[in-house]
């Protein structure tokens, strides 16, 4: 099974009208709601992190969504399962790591457990905002993005090999936020636009939005670090590595970003084009249940 498979049954047993994109826009309340959990030993090793670089990047991935919905993020709730060998120091240093991302903590919840798992609720506010969809991507509009992509996996592969120091890991342990290309958009948007985060890679928040809009994007520049070629097949990481939390959207071509990158356009069809070959990704987009 995939994550997808699992959305779908999801989807298909709530009828829920929410679930599919980084947030839940709920126009009721003004607000956007997004939820993440993560994994001791599946999205981080405290081998290769500090309580407080955790507490950051924890903070930091739900408030990534927040910024692909367009919205502004204003509050989190955390909850933490921690096993009794962690001590009262690591949870003053995380919460000083979710702290330094800059949103308040409104409340949470913390238990015990085998292992540290981290659960995180982002609210974002709305209002004066323009709030994004996947399934908004339209002929004719071209893609853009707000940085790099492959830093974040090639700083995975790094600490994999024993590496300690290198801008990479910086990126992987410590990414930021995009804030500046999410508020300039949906402040200025006068337009239906799609716009989602490189979480699970490059490749596949085209995809989702491909698939979402029902258009096909044709991909002809990809932005990355040069460092990065030293890798063997380097485009996968560029590709499919994800954790970058950078921010691609959808937007008409007269509509200008500052500092973003154009990287495709939209024409009719269905999936992606990359440098004009249609992309064989199956297996290589991260699949939590790969390995069971």
């Amino acid at each position: 099974m995939k994550e997808k498979d699992f959305i779908n049954i999801i989807k298909e047993i709530t009828q829920s009208r929410y679930i599919g994109d980084d947030c839940a826009y709920l126009k009721d309340l003004g607000i956007v709601v997004t939820q993440d959990n993560l994994v001791e030993d599946v999205h981080f090793s405290l081998d290769w992190t500090t309580p407080y670089k955790l507490g950051y990047k924890s903070a930091m991935v739900n408030i990534s969504d927040i910024l692909a919905s367009g919205g502004e993020p204003k509050y989190l709730t955390v909850g933490l399962s921690l096993p009794k060998n962690i001590d009262e120091n690591f949870v003053k240093e995380f919460y000083k790591g979710i702290k330094s991302a800059g949103i308040e903590v409104a409340g949470g919840d913390i238990t015990g457990g085998d292992k540290v798992f981290i659960s995180i609720c982002a609210i974002g506010d709305t209002k004066g905002r323009k709030i994004s969809s996947r399934a908004n991507a339209k002929v004719g509009y071209k893609v853009i993005t707000s940085g790099f992509h492959g830093s974040s996996s090639a700083g995975l592969k790094l600490l994999q090999n024993g590496v300690k120091d290198h801008k990479f890991i910086q990126t992987h342990l410590m990414p930021q936020s995009r804030e500046d290309f999410s508020k300039y958009i949906a402040q200025n948007a006068d337009f239906d636009y799609a716009m989602t985060d490189s979480s699970d890679g490059l490749f596949d928040a085209l995809l989702q939005i491909a698939e979402k809009s029902h258009v096909k994007l044709f991909i002809n520049s990809i932005p990355y670090d040069k460092e990065i070629e030293q890798f063997e097949n380097y485009m996968d990481l560029v590709l499919f590595g994800g954790e970058d939390y950078e921010l691609v959207a959808c937007v008409p071509k007269d509509f200008e970003v500052p500092n973003s990158y154009t990287i495709g356009e939209i024409k009719s069809g269905e999936g992606v084009e990359i440098f004009g070959k249609k992309t064989e990704f199956e297996g290589k987009i991260f699949n939590h249940w790969s390995k069971q």
